[in-house]
């Protein structure tokens, strides 16, 4: 039997303007976390992706990257937020 991904659906939780510094804050560290595997298996930064040379453009420091490698992180903080709060926990900030 195929695998058939099912995702939670967060399309009704809101996240405030008060969590976007903590979104930001997140999608850095989801881009750090990426890099530090990427390099522990022998990747490096290159101009362009080389599968087989294990060289990847978006090694670089998250304020570096395209905005639309940004987002994707970003999309990655922001549904975890929001799974967390579908889940019934709260984000204070202390």
């Amino acid at each position: 039997m195929p695998y058939l991904p099912q995702p939670q659906n967060t399309d009704d939780i809101e996240l405030g303007s008060d969590l976007m510094e903590l979104v930001e804050a997140l999608a850095k560290d989801v881009h750090e976390q990426w890099a530090a595997a990427r390099m522990r298996d022998g990747w490096q930064y290159g101009p362009a992706r080389n599968d087989q040379k294990k060289l990847h453009p978006c090694l670089i420091p998250y304020g570096e990257l395209p905005e639309s490698e940004k987002e994707y992180d970003r999309i990655t903080a922001i549904t975890t937020l929001k799974l967390i709060r579908k889940f019934g926990f709260d984000i204070v900030k202390k």
